[in-house]
């Protein structure tokens, strides 16, 4: 099987180019990828679809991959929470070799198929619960002997890759392959494919977490207020959807302690 994502790239002699031509370079492969995620917006529609049912139900949503992959995960989970004040268990990210390879790579994690089982068996998983694999190549075996065994054990699984018809989309039920082609530094899929998968994952928390009644209008309206800019935005956003003045929008965030809880207080108060 050939993978698009180790095919060689249409540059060469890079270290002979200027920088000038490499930042030029990269950029004009970039450009392509949301093009690229456009193709894939139906079998992402069918995902999020299905994870939203469940995740009404009580379910919740892992992410599991290796690498790049992996880390990718992981910050989309992580700022779940304070995005749209859910609980941190809600939305989980795991990554092969555990939470030390976030930051430093574990020599062949990635290879072991039996360990994501374990590792998601930590969680208690139930079928309520959605597994999304994230794998550039698709060919991961721990992320693929993970969505394998909890689509065996009929929980909702999808996968996001860049290469069609992966051994990863067909252990998933729902597929996303977003397909960038060749890299710009061949083979180096934290570039192209994993700015693809940044977007699809993205696209499939932002949608779900709409879904789930965590913003109203366009605005994070149960984001934590965990800093000083983020209580300047709440404090907007509640002058602007309450029409008070910033002292009065000030005082409800503090007596609230969110901009939900302090709209719904005002507008009960003030019908």
């Amino acid at each position: 099987m050939m993978l698009t994502t180790e095919m060689s790239s249409r540059f060469n002699n890079l270290e002979k180019m200027s920088i000038s031509a490499l930042l030029k370079g990269i950029n004009s492969e970039d450009i392509t990828v949301p093009q690229a995620v456009e193709k894939a917006i139906p079998q992402i529609e069918k995902l999020v679809t299905a994870a939203v049912e469940k995740m009404k139900q009580g379910g919740r949503l892992f992410y599991i991959g290796a690498g790049t992959s992996g880390r990718l995960g992981i910050l989309d989970a992580s700022e779940c929470p304070p995005t749209f004040g859910v609980p941190h268990e809600l939305v989980v990210g795991i990554i092969a070799g555990g939470d030390k390879a976030i930051r430093k790579a574990v020599e062949f994690a990635e290879d072991d198929a039996a360990q994501a089982v374990k590792d998601l068996d930590k969680y208690h998983i139930t079928d309520k619960d959605v597994v999304i694999g994230i794998a550039a190549s698709g060919t991961t075996p721990y992320v693929i002997g993970g969505v394998t065994e909890m689509r065996n054990r009929g929980l909702v699984t999808g996968c996001v890759t860049c290469n069609f018809n992966s051994p990863l989309a067909a252990a998933a039920e729902y597929p996303v392959e977003v397909e960038v082609g060749a890299e710009f530094l061949t083979g180096s899929t934290r570039m192209k494919a994993g700015t693809a998968q940044k977007l699809v994952l993205n696209m499939i928390s932002t949608t779900i977490m709409i879904q789930l009644g965590r913003v109203k209008g366009n605005k994070m309206v149960d984001m934590q207020l965990s800093n000083h800019k983020l209580i300047d935005r709440g404090v907007r956003m509640v002058m602007g959807e309450l029409q008070v003045d910033e002292a009065t929008a000030k005082q409800l965030i503090e007596e609230k302690g969110s901009v939900r809880a302090a709209i719904d207080s005002w507008k009960k108060t003030h019908p």
